[in-house]
């Protein structure tokens, strides 16, 4: 073979060598960012099955039903399910992603309840020696959200107080507790949410068996301080948040004390 024919030879070799390539790598890619982007573009989730649950076995005052609960658990965990399966994607709006979010917490502490009840408190369930974030329920991974090990306490801390600025958050999670926040016998939804969290303010705060408020002193919930360092964001201060929702105000030398914790279960 000629020295011309000989190159025109092995040109031809590689040309098809790269078209072959590339034919296998080029399917690869668009196939690696479909997938990826698959997990980024879901519809926002409908709360219409959570809600319905609500309103079937959470009373006025926020009670919940969990003997009656109990027969409906499988409902529960389809609702659980849908969110497990449809994590908030970027394009969401921020209500969106809170709703989803505030919604997640509270139907999952549902079913931990459910799991393991009869039980007197949520504190009951898991180790007897609870130590913060490590072996407390909350600290718990006994759920996925979008094929990721969750816990309660990774929702509370770790989404919702870490990306949102938001500290009314507090009187929407509720952790099965009488002390707690009122659990609403409706879901939260993103087009009203900023109402259902004001509303939630008025309540938590003008409920004496939570919060004792006059203007010569304060006894409040220990969320206030716990959480004091999220009332305190964007320059704003414990009384600044009392007073948003109190029928009774505070002032900055109201002696401001902190009420012990019931834990028991917030139940009918």
């Amino acid at each position: 073979m000629t020295p011309s024919l000989l190159k025109i030879a092995i040109t031809g070799i590689v040309s098809c060598l790269f078209i072959s390539l590339t034919a296998f790598v080029i399917p690869f890619s668009v196939g690696v960012t479909t997938a990826r982007n698959a997990s980024t573009t879901g519809a926002p989730v409908n709360h219409t099955l959570y809600d319905r649950l609500l309103k079937k076995y959470v009373n006025e005052k926020g009670l919940v039903n969990y003997r009656g609960f109990k027969h409906d658990q499988k409902e529960l965990t389809k609702y659980l399910d849908m969110l497990s399966n449809n994590p908030p994607a970027d394009k969401w709006s921020r209500n969106e992603q809170m709703a989803y979010w505030i919604n997640a917490y509270n139907a999952y502490t549902i079913q931990l309840i459910l799991n393991h009840y009869p039980v007197a408190s949520i504190k009951d369930i898991g180790s007897k020696v609870q130590i913060p974030f490590v072996t407390t329920p909350w600290a718990s991974k006994f759920f996925k959200i979008g094929g990721k090990d969750m816990s309660l306490d990774h929702i509370e801390r770790s989404v919702l107080r870490k990306q949102f600025n938001e500290p009314r958050i507090h009187f929407a999670l509720v952790p099965a507790a009488t002390s707690g926040p009122r659990l609403r016998n409706e879901a939260y939804q993103p087009d009203k949410l900023s109402t259902q969290l004001d509303e939630q303010g008025s309540d938590f705060l003008n409920n004496p068996a939570k919060n004792a408020i006059s203007p010569q002193r304060a006894s409040l919930s220990k969320i206030f301080d716990w959480y004091k360092s999220d009332w305190q964001k964007s320059n704003k201060s414990v009384d600044y948040w009392v007073n948003r929702y109190s029928s009774a105000k505070i002032n900055r030398d109201t002696p401001i004390s902190y009420l012990d914790y019931n834990w028991g279960l917030n139940e009918q």
